[in-house]
């Protein structure tokens, strides 16, 4: 679903990412690990097509994002570390409007139900938005990729500033996106979240993608090590 080969983004004699090559097929959650400025930002928004590529191509299913920009939204959801809603509309209201400029139509009880499954409770429904915690904007925002029916997930810092348990709660909605088939690329400063979620962890420094490795076969202790490397 996500495919980056030989990706490379310059900014005059800076390299903010060099020759990144990454797959990430449906249902993998795949964690960038790294310092500010490694370059997890970066890929980040070549995927979203916000910027253009040195050299190299980024692909979202199969797709060129630099010649189809447009074709490519279809397909995917973002959400960044501040989710940018509107403040004086409703949940129901966000989510009715966004989901609306990708083309779904969703009555009142079709849209209470998807903010029930990503984890908004009832009450907050009818509440403006600039009354929400940042883990319920997080949430309208997860509401808002169900109801595009995206295939992918861009997701930079989301856990960033939420509570353990917003944090949890926003994790265990990731891992159910993922067993519907959701491919989910994830930039994070968190291990131990990123332990937790994700099926693949990479660990970028200055550009690079210095190590990808499969969740399962390395503790928390052996990512850590391998993250303070790159300090």
């Amino acid at each position: 679903m996500l495919q980056a080969e030989n990706l490379t983004k310059k900014y005059s004699d800076h390299i903010a990412l060099n020759n990144l090559n990454l797959t990430i097929h449906p249902g993998e959650i795949f964690a960038l690990l790294g310092q500010n400025g490694a370059g997890k930002t970066t890929t980040i928004n070549l995927f979203l097509g916000f910027v253009q590529p040195t050299s190299g191509v980024a692909r979202i299913n199969g797709i060129s994002v630099a010649e189809h920009p447009q074709e490519i939204k279809k397909h995917l959801a973002y959400i960044p570390e501040t989710v940018m809603l509107y403040p004086n509309l409703t949940g129901v209201e966000n989510l009715q409007y966004f989901s609306s400029l990708a083309g779904f139509e969703y009555s009142t009880t079709e849209l209470q139900e998807l903010l029930t499954t990503s984890g908004l409770q009832s009450k907050s429904f009818h509440e403006r938005l600039g009354g929400y915690s940042k883990g319920m904007r997080q949430k309208v925002g997860i509401a808002i990729a169900i109801a595009k029916k995206a295939k992918v997930l861009l997701l930079d810092e989301p856990t960033s500033g939420l509570d353990p348990k917003a944090s949890n709660e926003f994790s265990e909605i990731i891992k159910e996106l993922s067993k519907n088939g959701t491919a989910i690329l994830m930039a994070t400063h968190d291990i131990f979240r990123a332990r937790e979620v994700a099926t693949t962890i990479g660990i970028m420094k200055e550009g690079h993608l210095v190590s990808a490795l499969s969740a399962k076969d390395v503790s928390a202790n052996e990512l850590e090590k391998l993250y303070l490397q790159t300090v």
